[in-house]
């Protein structure tokens, strides 16, 4: 098998799907999808006006959903053409009426009490292009900021519509370096996706769902599956059987790599995905040459502090550290795929005097990449030694899905120590002693906590009883945290 194609590896269950991307036996990619967090956003139904408020110049609209949604007029097409072309907007009970069949697209999920929020300006996704079959106009992404190339791409674009084709497009920034055919294969893919959810308005009554938001694995067929890749392994059959008839319809070529997977094994231990997610989460990446990496995220950027740690294996001082920056420079491009850290990432790669050795470590980066689907750009060394990278963001980092903010030290990644904490306890008793007059002071605080109180600061403790003239009492509280702690006057 070369070694550069990838498999696709889908573990499929009740409540979660999972995708790992694997390539020369490493992961590069992970996905996740959770049932609890699948919403509307997206979806294209068929609903039935139920009520118009003038006064609110707004609609509520029977989507077959547990509340009636929403639409607004600033988000009914006829009223977006008006305005744009500079003529007075038409209210909204000029343009629906109860008891009308509309076809509207979700562009807010429902929350609490309030119904999902729609639009009449229906948008189809593609991997390259977004299609608006009722705004004939194309328009590029304000992140391709070369005019000379927004308008090349606009021309490629109008080029290859079909005389037939009604709407228009919004060239997305993956459409960049993208050829000819692949533009032609997203242009009939989506316009054929539009065919099928027309056919299905007319064969409907609304209430009515006409076209569903891609799943996971659809959108891996879609975004992710490529001609480098050489098989999808899939460990769910009704999922495989999906798959086929999705890719039979929009990505034929795709179909004969689809498999079940019916391995003893578990599908994620083939590749040993499961330690590998595990090692995504954690802040320290060893290479294999004995250096690490310091990933740390914030809300401004994403640092990546590069470590010799116990790397020797140059000939010389200088070129160590060459080489080490070298292979820090590939896995830093396989850490972004795989935790998907977007915005701006700087790299404190070790200080390197030689600028031959700093070009060819910049390089391998770009090159590393350059493999990367999402949109990435290098900047050059700083004079402190520093690469900026900055990338896009398309969906959120893995670390958001699968972790939260730890109760414990607040998000901010350290704890006080057990003497701070006593030291702390100790403080307040003393301002407590001012104020009140109790029969006993008794102390509940974690393990950690109460045995420094036992041990190395019982004097201190016997001190303070002393001081105050009250005895004091030790209670050790399995719900504290370290830092957690409790005084009760008794």
């Amino acid at each position: 098998m070369d070694p550069s194609t990838e498999d696709i590896l889908i573990n499929v269950t009740p409540f979660e799907t999972r995708v790992a991307l694997v390539c020369q036996g490493a992961v590069q990619e992970l996905h996740l999808e959770r049932t609890y967090q699948l919403g509307q956003v997206g979806n294209i139904r068929l609903g039935k006006v139920v009520r118009v408020l003038p006064g609110m110049q707004s609609a509520f609209i029977d989507i077959g959903l547990e509340r009636a949604a929403f639409i607004h007029i600033a988000d009914v097409r006829e009223n977006r053409q008006e305005r744009v072309s500079g003529v007075t907007p038409t209210p909204i009970e000029k343009l629906l009426f109860e008891g009308q069949t509309i076809m509207v697209q979700v562009i807010k999920d429902p929350i609490g009490t309030k119904g999902a929020r729609l639009s009449t300006q229906i948008s189809l996704a593609g991997r390259l292009l977004v299609y608006l079959p009722h705004d004939p106009h194309i328009g590029v992404s304000q992140r391709i900021e070369s005019e000379e190339e927004r308008q090349a791409l606009r021309a490629r674009v109008q080029n290859l519509m079909p005389e037939d084709c009604q709407g228009g497009f919004i060239v997305r920034t993956q459409a960049e370096d993208a050829s000819d055919e692949a533009l032609r294969t997203d242009i009939e893919y989506l316009m054929r996706l539009w065919r099928n959810i027309q056919t299905a308005a007319k064969s409907s009554g609304a209430p009515a769902l006409l076209y569903q938001d891609l799943t996971l694995p659809q959108r891996v067929l879609r975004d992710v599956a490529s001609a480098r890749t050489h098989r999808i392994l899939v460990d769910d059959q009704a999922v495989v059987s999906d798959m086929r008839q999705w890719s039979d319809t929009y990505t034929p070529e795709t179909t004969a790599k689809i498999q079940h997977y019916e391995g003893d094994r578990a599908l994620f231990d083939l590749a040993n995905v499961e330690d590998e997610l595990k090692r995504a989460l954690s802040r320290r990446v060893d290479l294999k040459s004995g250096g690490y990496l310091i990933i740390d995220q914030t809300e401004a950027l994403t640092s990546i502090d590069v470590n010799t740690g116990g790397f020797v294996g140059g000939r010389n001082f200088d070129d160590t550290i060459f080489r080490n920056n070298l292979e820090a420079a590939h896995a830093i491009a396989r850490q972004l795929r795989l935790r998907n850290l977007g915005g701006i990432i700087v790299i404190d790669f070790i200080d390197m005097h030689d600028p031959e050795h700093q070009a060819a470590v910049l390089e391998a980066l770009k090159q590393a990449l350059a493999q990367d689907r999402t949109r990435t750009t290098v900047s050059d060394f700083s004079p402190l030694g520093l690469v900026e990278i900055t990338r896009k963001r398309t969906r959120d980092a893995l670390a958001h899905h699968l972790c939260e903010s730890c109760p414990t030290c607040q998000s901010r990644g350290q704890i006080l120590t057990a003497r701070s904490v006593c030291y702390e306890i100790l403080r307040e008793i003393m301002r407590e002693a001012r104020q009140f007059n109790p029969r006993e002071y008794r102390i509940l605080a974690s393990q950690s906590v109460i045995d420094l109180f036992l041990e190395e600061e019982s004097q201190h403790l016997a001190q303070l009883s002393d001081h105050i003239g009250k005895p004091i009492s030790l209670e050790v509280s399995t719900d504290c945290t370290q830092e957690q702690y409790d005084i009760v006057l008794l």
